[in-house]
Order: structure tokens, then sequence, then C-alpha cells
């Protein structure tokens, strides 16, 4: 299909939507974010937005995708992207992207992932089952990860890849929101440095 002017500016709206969208949730929150804050804050008409989306729920959906695939994007996705580097060190280039990403937004607005979680786990579940899989996506490829480095000799065979994954994705998500609520980067930095040590835990001698 050609792309025309029209198809493009249709691109745009959505995409000037889903952005205005993004910036009050980030603030307010799913729930504290009515359609029409959505439209004033992005000049878009009603007309315009449900030509885009059928509702609120998803518009939600669409703005969790492109967190995600930000998210990806930036972190996991640049990080990993060598298939012969360390595995242990793209693991603290994603530790340190996480905290670049903190340091950027000067502490505010935490993680739209975890903020989106504790909001909405226990009132909506297409929510909760979308953010579950987004979870177990970045605490899988992290398993990945450390099990690939025990193959090759990188990690110690006591390392339960999974559970030191899980821990990895938790501890993170933590330290954003005591950043988010102190306003302090030196508790992401802290954190963060405590996870590489405990990282160091599991390398495997000589390496």
């Amino acid at each position: 299909m050609a792309i025309t002017a029209g198809t493009r500016d249709s691109h745009g709206t959505r995409e000037a939507i889903i952005r205005a969208a993004t910036r009050l949730m980030q603030i307010h929150g799913y729930r504290g974010t009515s359609l029409e804050d959505v439209l004033r804050e992005s000049g878009v008409g009603k007309g315009s937005f449900y030509y885009h989306f059928a509702s609120k729920e998803e518009l939600g959906y669409a703005i969790l995708d492109a967190i995600v695939r930000d998210f990806l994007d930036r972190t996991l996705g640049s990080c990993f992207a060598d298939p012969g580097a360390p595995r242990l060190a793209q693991i603290r280039c994603f530790l340190d992207r996480v905290l670049e990403t903190q340091r950027e937004c000067n502490c505010v607005g935490g993680c739209p992932l975890g903020n989106l979680a504790s909001e909405l786990s226990d009132v909506h579940e297409g929510f909760r089952a979308r953010l579950a899989g987004v979870f177990a996506t970045w605490r899988e490829r992290l398993t990945e990860a450390l099990r690939e480095a025990q193959a090759r000799g990188e990690v110690v065979p006591t390392c339960q890849a999974s559970a030191v994954a899980q821990f990895l994705v938790a501890a993170l998500e933590g330290a954003i929101l005591v950043t988010k609520v102190t306003k302090d980067i030196a508790v992401m930095e802290q954190c963060v440095a405590e996870m590489k040590r405990h990282l160091a835990l599991y390398e495997a001698p000589g390496r």
C-alpha cells in the first residue's frame, strides 16, 4: 500500500495521542487520566481519537506496547546485541542503561511498567496479564544470559540462573521506586552497584 500524506498524518495523530497519554499517565496514573485530559493534552478531537482507538483501554494497551518496545530497544536489545560478548558484561550494561534512564528523567516518573503494575494488577486482569508477560520476558532474557555464561565457563555451575534473574528484576524495580520517592539518584547508583557485586559472586575464578 502506498504511503500517502493522509496516511502519514493519521499515523502522526495516533502517535501524538499515545505520547500525550503516556506523559499524563506517568504522573497521574491510568485511572487518574481521563479521556478529556488526553484530548486536551494532545490537541486531538474526540472523533479523531475514536478513529484510532475504540476505548481508553485500547489506548492503554497501545501505550504499554510502546513502553515495552522502547525499553527493549534501549536496554535489552542494545546490550545483548553482540552474541559473542561476555554475558556478565552484557548484564552489567543492562543495569547501567536502567540507571542512566533514571538519571536522564531526574528521578521523576519511576518505571512506567512498575507504575502500571502497582496501579492495575489487582483491578484490571487484561493489564495484569500483559504486564506479567513483560516482566517474564525481562526475567527470561536475563536467565538465558546467565545460563549461556555458565555454558561458556564465565559463571560458576552453582549459580541458579532463574533465581538470580528474578532477583535482579525485583531489585531494579524496588530501586526505581525508592529513587522516585526520595528523588535521589544516589539511591539507584548504590543499588546498581550492589547488584553488580552480587553478580560478581557467581563469576568463575580467573574471568
